[in-house]
């Protein structure tokens, strides 16, 4: 299919780029020589070679044919889509359905002709008039193929269990990536995984157990128990999971590390996969990479206008070293890749060394960490300074010698970003003398600290509002002249799944290098005195940035006091 039948006719979508100077005249001729080699759309060619992101392409497209675009291949088809569209109507108008939202009543259907008033009305017809249906470009052929392989076979998870016990489970088929709607343990792996991703789960965890199998997901940070399934499952699933994350399927005594990239609900999703041995089989946790999460823009992070403006500030310094500090799972990489994103221009180079890389970004040289090559932060820090970089992100700095390169590279007219382990942005400053950073070297190349938690959001279909006692003013500092705040608590409800809260927001402190703060640190100053010159400077503490989000609404007190310590503000 030409590059001219996929955009209805319209403008060539490669031209259409080229007018907006979001790619070259260069870069269109690299992609339609690869178009004839492999046969794909112009848009996910030019998104493979990194010259635009899935956002840029869907954005064209949408302003060209009005619609956004799906790679068929290799997607995973939402269960409850199916059950909306006959396979009769699909196979008349060729439309695949493939995923539905409960929450805003919303369908999403590949098809050829997106203009096709009739296919639609006959779908909304079949369900209610208040279906909102969401239509995109899919090629034909993949669509006509997938509707006669999809239809028949059963695709919610209690079905495919029900179809896995009434008869026996084929190894040998497991072992390969084909029959992926034949085979019931194939479908069962991808609606699990599918499941997960709906849920908005950031990590999936397969635990075996004596008789039993346990799934749990993580959603906004607490593990929530979803299933428990006969052990005599487990050992097909292992090798469906090992397999589309290319493990080797013999090893079941050592440690092993994979990776999964699929089309889930319409969107290209990867999971980071760690097997782990333990006493009743094969542990497997699966992180979840989504990259439309991964890379949110600097203004939406829930920054207060004072935090932003800070950060920008840090970003205008041509050098110097900017950390992001906090325990695992307190969003450090969110952070970094939106600050990075932020920054992003053709007019800079920019690197990173991380372990590993999780989420790709068009225009910059990302390289994972390599224990097969000996290369590990320190070694690659050394080498990126040969490419000629502009920006540099080291993901940890985990020793003394790797903590020496950064600021070495700072010290050279770098501006470089990291993450420390540390519980507060003043902590990170005796952490790094603590590696070995000379106090001069420090204050001289330190630019800022960044330090962050996560914290949960209330669902706004359920919150209700909390009366404020004594305790409460006191934990949010609130005056006699602030008695109209109003602060709100979780309840629970079917679209939260009973939590009472729904997403995650973040709450930072920033640690901006002033004269004062350079001084104190060049003298070795403790952690206790850098504290009171940062408050005499105005410094808001992650307390203070979360007692914000408790009373403009956000999140609730419970939530805050899981996560943060407040116990200061009473006295205590």
């Amino acid at each position: 299919m030409t590059e001219k039948s996929k955009t209805g006719g319209k403008k060539q979508l490669g031209d259409a780029l080229i007018e907006k100077g979001i790619i070259t005249p260069d870069q269109l001729t690299i992609a339609l020589l690869e178009q004839e080699t492999l046969g794909k759309r112009i848009g996910a060619i030019l998104i493979e070679l990194g010259f635009v992101t899935d956002s840029i392409i869907r954005d064209a497209l949408s302003e060209n044919t009005g619609y956004s675009t799906v790679d068929i291949t290799g997607t995973v088809i939402d269960a409850d889509a199916i059950k909306m569209v006959p396979q009769d109507l699909a196979r008349r108008y060729k439309v695949l359905p493939l995923s539905y939202n409960s929450v805003q009543h919303e369908l999403t259907v590949a098809m050829p002709d997106t203009y096709n008033i009739v296919a639609l009305d006959q779908i909304r017809a079949l369900n209610d008039s208040t279906l909102q249906i969401m239509p995109v470009l899919g090629n034909e052929t993949d669509i006509a193929s997938t509707i006669e392989e999809i239809y028949g076979f059963n695709l919610s998870i209690d079905g495919i269990l029900a179809e896995i016990e009434t008869g026996e489970i084929d190894f040998d088929n497991l072992q390969t990536e084909g029959d992926q709607y034949h085979h019931p343990m194939v479908r069962l792996i991808n609606a699990i995984l599918a499941d997960a991703v709906q849920q908005g789960a950031s990590d999936i965890h397969f635990e075996p157990e004596e008789a039993f199998l346990r799934i749990r997901y993580r959603v906004d940070g607490v593990l929530r128990q979803v299933r428990s399934l006969h052990k005599s499952y487990w050992a097909a699933m292992v090798v469906r999971l090992k397999v589309i994350s290319n493990m080797n399927i013999a090893e079941s005594r050592a440690p092993q590390d994979g990776r999964i990239s699929l089309t889930l609900i319409g969107r290209q999703i990867d999971f980071r996969v760690a097997a782990q041995p333990t006493t009743h089989g094969e542990n497997i946790v699966l992180r979840i990479l989504d990259r439309r999460k991964g890379i949110v823009p600097l203004e939406s992070l829930g920054l207060s206008e004072e935090n932003l403006y800070a950060i920008k500030l840090m970003l205008s310094k041509p050098e110097g070293v900017i950390l992001v500090t906090g325990p695992t799972g307190s969003g450090k990489t969110t952070t970094l890749y939106s600050i990075l994103n932020h920054i992003n221009t053709a007019a800079i180079n920019i690197m990173t060394m991380e372990d590993p890389v999780e989420y790709p970004m068009p225009m910059i040289r990302q390289t994972s960490i390599s224990a097969a090559a000996k290369m590990g932060f320190a070694e690659g820090i050394r080498s990126m300074m040969r490419q000629d970089p502009d920006v540099i992100l080291v993901g940890e700095i985990r020793d003394d010698v790797t903590a020496d390169m950064a600021f070495r590279a700072a010290m050279t007219g770098h501006q470089v970003f990291s993450t420390l382990h540390t519980n507060s942005a003043v902590g990170s400053i005796p952490r790094l003398s603590d590696l070995g950073v000379l106090p001069d070297i420090l204050s001289a190349n330190l630019i800022g600290i960044i330090a962050q938690r996560l914290v949960r959001k209330l669902c706004e279909d359920c919150k209700k509002p909390q009366e404020l006692g004594d305790l409460e003013r006191t934990l949010l500092k609130l005056d006699d002249s602030e008695s109209d705040v109003q602060i709100y608590q979780a309840v629970g409800c079917s679209k939260c799944h009973g939590q009472g809260y729904k997403g995650r927001t973040s709450i930072i402190e920033i640690l901006q290098s002033s004269h004062n703060l350079r001084k104190l640190i060049s003298e070795n100053t403790s952690a206790h005195g850098l504290r009171e010159v940062a408050d005499e400077s105005g410094f808001k503490s992650l307390a203070d940035d979360a007692c914000r989000r408790v009373i403009d609404g956000t999140t609730s007190l419970d939530e805050i006091t899981r996560v943060v310590d407040l116990t200061d503000r009473v006295g205590v």
